[in-house]
This record gives C-alpha cells, sequence and structure tokens, in this order.
C-alpha cells in the first residue's frame, strides 16, 4: 500500500496523456493497417479496386507510380540528408572559430527555418522556374545575368531520372541552420581544455577538429541524421507548394497519398501508402531510439 502511495499520484498525473496518445497515436495506427487490408469494390460496376490482405501492398508496391515516387523518395532524402549535414557543420564550424557579429550570422542562418514550407515553397517555385532564355525567372534569370546560360536548368521538372535533386534545394536551404545550432552546442560543449592540450602536444588545427572534436560530435551528428532524414521521408507541404498536387514527376509517397484519400477516393490505398511510410520512417527511427536506450543505460550503469 504503501508503495502505491509512492507511483500513483505521478500515474495519475500523467494517465490523461497516456489515454490521448493511446487514442489518437496507437489507436489510429492501428485503424490505419486495418483500413490498408480492406477489400473494396466500386458501387456502379462491381469492379475490385483494392483486393483485400496483404494483395493490397504488392499492388500498390509494384506499381510503376509508387516504384517512381519511392525512387523520388530516394533521391530526394539522400541529397536533402548530405546537403543539409554538410552545410550545418560547415556553418558551425565557421561560428565556432570566433566571428564578429556572430549572433547577427545564426539569425541570419536560423531565419529560414522560421518560414513555414507552404511560404518558402511559394518563392522557391519561382526560383525553380525552368523558363529558359527570354523566358528566363528566377535562378535561371540570375544565371543568364552572370554569363552563365550554360548552367541553366529545368530544375526539379527536368527530363533527368535525378530532377529531384533540384526539389531538396529549398529544404536544403531551410533547415541546415537547424542542424548548424546542433554542432554549435555540440562545439561549445566541449572544453577548451582540450584543444588546448592538443596544441601543447603538436597538433594542428585540422588535426584537431579531426581527431579531438569530430569524434566527440558522433552522437549529435547521429541525432541530425535521424531527424533530418525522417523529415525528408514525410515531406509533403513544400513540395506541393512548389509542384501542385498532380505533379508526377514530382511525385513522392506522401504527395501521392493526398491524390489516393481526396481525387482517387481510395483510402484502402491511402492507408497502405501511410503504413508504408510508417515502416520506413520506422526504419530509421528505431535503431536510434535503441542505441539512445542502451547509451543512457551505460551511463547510469
Amino acid at each position: 500500500m504503501r508503495k502505491a502511495k509512492d507511483w500513483l499520484p505521478g500515474f495519475l498525473l500523467v494517465l490523461p496523456s497516456i489515454i490521448l496518445i493511446g487514442i489518437f497515436v496507437y489507436w489510429l495506427i492501428f485503424r490505419n493497417i486495418s483500413t490498408s487490408l480492406d477489400r473494396t469494390v466500386t458501387r456502379a460496376s462491381k469492379r475490385v479496386t483494392n483486393p483485400g490482405g496483404l494483395e493490397n501492398y504488392t499492388k500498390l508496391l509494384g506499381s510503376d507510380d509508387y516504384q517512381h515516387a519511392l525512387f523520388n523518395l530516394l533521391v530526394l532524402t539522400v541529397v536533402f540528408v548530405a546537403g543539409t549535414m554538410v552545410f550545418g557543420l560547415l556553418w558551425a564550424v565557421l561560428l565556432e572559430k570566433g566571428v564578429n557579429a556572430e549572433g547577427i550570422f545564426r539569425s541570419v542562418y536560423l531565419l529560414p527555418m522560421a518560414i513555414s514550407f507552404i511560404a518558402a515553397g511559394i518563392v522557391w517555385r519561382w526560383l525553380l522556374s525552368p523558363g529558359k532564355g527570354d523566358q528566363a525567372v528566377g535562378l535561371n534569370q540570375l544565371l543568364a545575368m552572370l554569363g552563365l546560360e550554360r548552367f541553366q536548368s529545368g530544375w526539379w521538372q527536368s527530363p533527368s531520372a535525378f530532377s529531384m535533386a533540384a526539389m531538396a534545394l529549398p529544404a536544403i536551404w531551410q533547415l541546415s541552420g537547424y542542424v548548424m545550432a546542433l554542432f554549435l552546442a555540440g562545439f561549445r560543449g566541449i572544453s577548451e581544455d582540450q584543444r588546448e592540450a592538443a596544441r601543447i602536444d603538436g597538433a594542428s588545427e585540422f588535426q584537431i577538429y579531426r581527431h579531438v572534436l569530430f569524434p566527440q560530435l558522433s552522437p549529435i551528428a547521429l541525432s541530425a541524421l535521424i531527424i533530418v532524414g525522417h523529415m525528408s521521408m514525410k515531406m509533403f507541404d513544400l513540395i506541393y507548394a512548389i509542384a501542385g498536387q498532380n505533379s508526377y514527376k514530382a511525385s513522392v509517397p506522401a504527395t501521392m497519398m493526398w491524390t489516393q484519400m481526396f481525387q482517387q477516393n481510395n483510402p484502402t490505398a491511402a492507408a497502405a501508402n501511410a503504413t508504408i511510410l510508417l515502416v520506413l520512417v520506422a526504419i530509421v527511427v528505431v535503431p536510434y531510439l535503441v542505441y539512445t536506450n542502451k547509451t543512457e543505460k551505460e551511463t547510469r550503469g
């Protein structure tokens, strides 16, 4: 009875949150998976639109449109993650070295993150306009003014299979500042004594960063990698604002889900799509959670 007095007040305090999470997260996940397994038939023609069970997933994964969307997602994720990590680390190193008006530079780098993806997408839709020559606007017009017409591009609308890489540009611009803030906090958490000791031992600045500082940033790098990686997998609003809702060229599973649900009126296919996305995100996030939990246990032990 005495033990219950110790844990019961705390349990009652978090009980409303447990109930809400149980309903609006786990129950909805279960309901989504259940819907994705439904067998559906059109009322008028009696045509089977979804065969039911796991065949719904094989049908979706086997479709050319979905494979195209998955390939676009792969290209977007690789370029987006690599770009944010490289620029975030670069800016953090530059600020960590100590510059005048550091607060201004931090604000400039972080400002894009405060802008919604929709607002940023509207601007980038103009910047990434594919028009060339007299029709050039946005970045293509800037390249023409600089005498670099040969670098003009159709951007995400180009015929290249890797055109989705251009869609990562606005995402990199918007989230590199966040990654910079993570790395900068990590740099500031490293004692100056370690750098001084390395300098006394004859290490160059490059060697200090490579052998002393960067190894200690690996947990932060992993966290940043997981955060931006899972964000790219479920990216919708930025792509929707730039390419519109019916763009096949810029199609990814998240935008395809919108089409399935609201234009094709096929919630079963949309639910299967959502479940696949959930699995993809889990593949990225779950190992990180396991690693974090293991690290915390080792620290407490």
